[in-house]
Formats: structure tokens, C-alpha cells, sequence
């Protein structure tokens, strides 16, 4: 069960996730991170949801919903996106719900998403892309063995203002 924790699961999308996925989706505290800059519409998530169970393989990313295991509920989401299976690599993006956040749910959920990339996709490394004011999430990746390989100086335009993003690398060892 390399998907499956004691107080959380990473599961596939499924319709029912619409409503999780469009108040995350258009919360505009995560636009930032996920680069978006215009509200999405429940057809455009409903359409994406359709086409969500394409293969890793086909699609070239993988997004999981992080659940609870006790409720049932859907606390976040994370991603494998920049899949590239010839160099065995592919960009980490994590993001929970604020109500849920500082509750250990993304450490554990980046914990089985690295064993499921190193385990079963047979991948040689990870990455994410940090922007340098997030220290929560530079805390998680860090924790998790990821180094600093590197910075992008002025790489994101926000809040009027230009911000330098980190790239992390966990490399297997």
C-alpha cells in the first residue's frame, strides 16, 4: 500500500472532488503557486476531471488528492507534474487547504509520495520549485532531504514585487 498512511491515503480524483477542487482551485492565496491568474469554472474542472484518469505515462503528471483516513475528507492535493520517464525524473507540487495546513498532513504526504516515485514509478529524483518567501514549504522539503540545487533570481512576478524561487532536488540515493 504505498499510497496508503495511517491518518491520510493519496487517492485518484473522482467526480465527487469537484467542490474540493473548485474553492482550491479559486482561492486566490494559492495563485501564486500555482501560477494561475483567472478563476477556473466548475465545466472547465469538471471537464478536467474527466480526463483525470489518463495514465502518468500519457499525461506526463499525476495529481492525488490527500485524504484523512478517519473521515474520508479530501484535506489537499498533491502532484506529480514534468514527469519525464526517460531521465527518471519529475517536479513535486504540494498544496493543502488552509483550514488543514500545520497539522503535519503535506510531511506525510510527501513522505509516500517519494516512496511511491522511488518505489513503483522507479524514478531517480524530485524536484520542486520554492518560491524563497515560503519558508513553510522550504521547512517540509528540507525536512524531507530535499537540497537546494540552485536559485532563480527574480524569477516570480507577485504582489508587485519580484521574488527568487528555489529549485530543490532529492536525488535517490
Amino acid at each position: 500500500m504505498l499510497l496508503s498512511g495511517t491518518t491520510i491515503n493519496l487517492r485518484a480524483l473522482e467526480p465527487e472532488d469537484l467542490d474540493f477542487l473548485y474553492a482550491i482551485e479559486n482561492n486566490e492565496i494559492f495563485w501564486e503557486v500555482s501560477h494561475t491568474q483567472a478563476p477556473f469554472s466548475k465545466y472547465t474542472l469538471k471537464n478536467y476531471l474527466e480526463n483525470a484518469h489518463l495514465d502518468i505515462y500519457e499525461a506526463k503528471q499525476l495529481r492525488l488528492i490527500i485524504e484523512e483516513v478517519s473521515t474520508k475528507n479530501p484535506v489537499g492535493m498533491i502532484d506529480l507534474f514534468d514527469f519525464n520517464p526517460q531521465h527518471k525524473r519529475a517536479g513535486v507540487g504540494i498544496l493543502i487547504a488552509p483550514e488543514f495546513q500545520e497539522k503535519g498532513y503535506a510531511n506525510k504526504a510527501l513522505m509516500l509520495l517519494i516512496k511511491y516515485s522511488f518505489t513503483y514509478l522507479n524514478l531517480h529524483q524530485l524536484y520542486a520549485n520554492i518560491s524563497s518567501e515560503n519558508k513553510k514549504s522550504i521547512a517540509l522539503f528540507e525536512k524531507n532531504s530535499f537540497v537546494q540545487a540552485g536559485i532563480k533570481k527574480e524569477w516570480l512576478f507577485s504582489e508587485e514585487k519580484f521574488k527568487d524561487e528555489i529549485l530543490y532536488q532529492l536525488i535517490k540515493s
